[in-house]
């Protein structure tokens, strides 16, 4: 006998990482350049990924980046490990100011729901202008959407009733050592210094 219909499509998990947006984030949060010991491990969030999508649905791990012209040679090491812990990276020459990669993360989030079996989107990102949007409109077609991020950058997702969030430093393992958070909402009782985002120095250099 010939088999009518169509197979049911496995179900998908996909992680989208915002990478210019979690650097730009992370940087702000300690308020320099991240050291080792404060990048994120990507294998702990792959980890994570799979065992948020269980053993009878597809996980599907990728990172979105922008390559700025010059730069080919550091970039290359961070996209080359990322594949090797099993993350597909989509990389973009940042040529002009709007030559970011808002749009092919949600063409490549558009393409996946398309297929019908997109059973959890988690999107790492504190952009609400670019997400917020179109992930409450996949919540309501169905699809179970989460946010990874930090609390003090993913206010969209804080304060949406239907977006779940999780905060990146309760992910077990991303990083090597705790961050430094105190923020005016977290201060001991003892008081704490908050440490200048920029050199005062920085006064005297001209205004672009």
């Amino acid at each position: 006998m010939i088999p009518t219909g169509t197979a049911t499509p496995t179900p998908r998990v996909l992680l989208v990482w915002d990478a210019p947006n979690m650097d730009m984030s992370l940087g702000s949060l300690l308020g320099a350049r991240p050291t080792a010991a404060f990048r994120p491990r990507f294998d702990a969030v792959g980890r994570w990924l799979l065992e948020l999508a269980g053993p009878d649905a597809v996980a599907e791990a990728t990172v979105f980046t922008n390559v700025a012209p010059g730069s080919t040679e550091v970039v290359r090491p961070w996209v080359e490990a990322l594949r090797n812990v099993g993350f597909a990276v989509f990389a973009k020459p940042k040529l002009t100011e709007d030559s970011d990669v808002d749009d092919d993360m949600l063409a490549h989030i558009r393409f996946r729901a398309m297929e019908g079996a997109l059973r959890h989107l988690v999107v790492a990102s504190g952009d609400g202008r670019a997400f917020r949007e179109p992930l409450e409109e996949l919540d309501a077609a169905g699809t179970t959407v989460t946010v990874i991020g930090f609390r003090e950058h993913a206010s969209f997702a804080l304060n949406s009733e239907v977006i779940d969030f999780v905060d990146l430093e309760d992910i077990e393992g991303v990083f090597r050592e705790p961050l430094p958070r105190i923020t005016l909402d977290t201060l001991p009782d003892t008081g704490a210094w908050l440490p200048p985002f920029r050199s005062l120095r920085s006064l005297l250099e001209p205004r672009r």
